[in-house]
């Protein structure tokens, strides 16, 4: 964490924050959390397992979408945690466009989850919708589920933003990049009053696809 600090405050402020989220015991799936610290918009991927492979199969998806040089321009510094699934170092590195000579990916100190506190709050964004304790399966969570979640999520106005929304932080800030990232994970603009972050949502939306329940 001391050579991300090194960066200097301007790079560690337009940092990513990675991390994941869990469903119920009986899971083998998760989600892969990336936040962009500066409009705080977050992408929900799903994972097979919790496990260094299926990290890199996720983070391969993002960048089959920007492409190399679209990476190198969006992840310029990425922040995660010392966990298992987070191992594979090279192959991380590899994928969001970390060239010769450089680092791109930094890992926070032993059992300090706190440095990438950022990502760990608005997981309470996600839980609003996707609850702990409620024996809600991630095995079943399908594409469309994660979209209509992260949807609302990112067009949430936040007080740190001035109350914009994340995504047109986002699309702001990145242009072209921001749009091809929300275009395939189907993040769109949710107005202030069609906001429902309660489980609700992904219930209701299931149910009218014909879907089985989550639990």
């Amino acid at each position: 964490h001391a050579a991300f600090l090194g960066l200097g405050e301007d790079a560690c402020a337009a940092a990513w924050e990675m991390d994941t989220v869990e469903g119920s015991r009986e899971d083998s799936a998760c989600l892969l959390t990336l936040l962009h610290r500066p409009s705080r918009l977050q992408l929900a991927l799903p994972l097979a397992a919790k496990d260094a492979e299926s990290v890199a199969a996720a983070l391969g998806g993002v960048r089959s979408v920007l492409g190399a040089g679209g990476t190198r321009r969006v992840f310029r510094a990425v922040l995660t945690d010392n966990g298992a699934e987070f191992s594979d170092e090279g192959a991380i590195a590899a994928l969001i466009g970390e060239g010769p000579g450089e680092t791109r990916l930094f890992y926070c100190d032993p059992r300090r989850s706190d440095q990438k506190g950022a990502c760990e709050r608005n997981h309470v964004e996600i839980r609003k919708l996707l609850p702990k304790g409620r024996g809600l399966r991630f095995d079943r969570l399908a594409p469309a589920d994660l979209a209509l979640a992260m949807s609302h999520v990112n067009s949430e106005p936040r007080g740190a933003l001035g109350f914009a929304t994340p995504a047109r932080t986002f699309r702001a800030m990145l242009g072209d990049d921001a749009a091809a990232l929300l275009e395939a994970y189907g993040i769109e603009d949710v107005p202030v009053d069609g906001l429902d972050l309660t489980p609700g949502l992904i219930a209701r939306a299931r149910a009218e696809r014909g879907d089985a329940p989550l639990s």
